[in-house]
């Protein structure tokens, strides 16, 4: 299911960082943009290998997974050092820009534990139903990997750092706007 689908028609994958994730010097950041055999909550799973061809044309032919705000091509905000798939998912690691206003911004906000999110764009190019309905993405065209607020995959969360009942409070709230996407996703006429 396509979340986000633009006139490029790249959609888009939400996944919070993980227990991993660490913020180095204030710029460098890892941790992981997918995980693979997770159930999102747009019912898509991410099978191993996904990347890989994908991984393989953009360093054949020099190229690079850019590093976006929020999905936003006009504000990249640093650049992937690594990108590559191990047994769990697609890792990333990288460096916030801090000559950029808005790396400047991440890495403040990151810090606060006020964005904990990583989400993926990419194009499907093989995906298969399961018996539950659900897709299974084979292989990815893989595009960019972006900071952002709402992610779509529960399942990889960062410890949470201060009020608990605030943090919550937040979640829930991301939650209901994810089912608001969803609602509008099944919606074929939804303008996207």
């Amino acid at each position: 299911m396509n979340l986000h689908q633009g006139m490029t028609g790249l959609e888009t994958k939400f996944c919070r960082l993980g227990e991993a994730v660490q913020v180095t010097d204030g710029t460098v950041i890892e941790g992981y943009g997918s995980l693979f055999g997770k159930c999102d909550q747009g019912g898509d799973i991410v099978a191993p290998g996904a990347y890989a061809t994908s991984l393989k044309t953009l360093m054949n032919k020099g190229h690079a997974v850019k590093m976006l705000w929020q999905h936003d091509p006009t504000q990249p905000i640093g650049v992937w050092d690594e990108v590559r798939e191990d047994d769990k998912g697609l890792y990333v690691k990288g460096r916030l820009l801090t000559d950029v206003v808005k790396g400047r911004e991440a890495a403040a906000l990151i810090e606060a534990g006020a964005i904990d999110g990583l989400s993926i764009g990419y194009r499907t190019k093989k995906a298969q139903k399961n018996a539950k309905g659900q897709r299974l993405l084979t292989e990815l065209e893989l595009w960019e990997v972006s900071l952002v607020t709402f992610p779509m995959l529960p399942d990889a969360r960062v410890d949470a750092k201060g009020d608990t009942h605030e943090v919550d409070a937040l979640r829930e709230l991301a939650d209901v706007i994810n089912d608001a996407r969803l609602s509008l996703a099944r919606d074929s006429r939804a303008p996207f």
